[in-house]
């Protein structure tokens, strides 16, 4: 199971995402503002592994160098297997 978040984290919708993977221990894939997650004590709380866009990433100042922790940067080509592979996606929120 994957949840795709592509919400800034303090918002309803980011909240929510959240704790839908929680709750269904899925993987969580970081796109677009959601990328801010990756920072250091934002994610701890997941038991699936968390993703996130590379170049959300960048477009957002937190480049290569950054420390992100456990959070695996992603391009658009590992960003499709991850969605067909998965066994159901909930969509971004």
């Amino acid at each position: 199971m994957v949840v795709m978040i592509k919400s800034t984290p303090d918002t309803p919708e980011a909240k929510q995402a959240l704790s839908i993977a929680r709750h269904l221990s899925a993987d969580v894939i970081l796109i677009q503002n959601a990328v801010y997650l990756a920072l250091p004590g934002r994610n701890e709380s997941f038991r699936g592994s968390v993703y996130a866009l590379d170049e959300d990433l960048r477009m957002r100042g937190i480049g290569p160098e950054r420390n992100i922790g456990a959070v695996k940067r992603i391009d658009y080509d590992v960003l499709v297997d991850l969605l067909a592979k998965a066994d159901g996606v909930h969509g971004a929120f």
